[in-house]
């Protein structure tokens, strides 16, 4: 039987340290054969997992993931967490936010066999961007209850 708190508490210290370099940790965290899926990719493997974060630091400047809350009972865990970062380019002064959840299971060793990101890309991304975002915010004034 695994320890999930351990596994959970060295999954929180890899997010909340994530760096380029740190990425070279990977496969303490992740299993080689683990599947990660986000609301933009669905990738197995470390070197794909690995690509999915490499990216991230070519579209968003100063990336900080933040564990707000997290639970683990069994071979599986809940995280909420806070992501910031900067756009590059137009708006790169202000520090945007979004808000989610991870849901996680591991493997025998402790190390992440799936990982699933929960968050809602047009509330807390499409709808900060300059013209969608006024198409999201006509789109949800016609469609909310009055």
């Amino acid at each position: 039987m695994i320890d999930s708190q351990q596994a959970l508490a060295r999954v929180v210290v890899f997010y909340e340290t994530l760096s380029p370099a740190s990425l070279a940790r990977i496969a303490e965290v992740y299993a080689d054969d683990a599947r990660f899926k986000d609301p933009f990719n669905d990738v197995c493997g470390l070197a794909a997992i690995e690509r999915v974060f490499r990216h991230m630091y070519t579209q968003v400047q100063d990336p900080r993931f933040r564990v707000t809350r997290c639970m683990a009972e069994g071979d599986e865990a809940w995280l909420a967490w806070e992501f910031e970062f900067r756009f590059r380019g137009w708006q790169a002064r202000q520090v945007q936010c979004i808000r989610g959840a991870t849901h996680l299971h591991f493997g025998a060793d402790g190390r992440v066999a799936t990982h699933r990101d929960y968050w809602d890309t047009g509330e807390e991304l499409f709808a900060r961007l300059p013209l969608l975002g006024t198409l999201m915010r006509w789109l949800r004034g016609r469609l909310a209850a009055r």
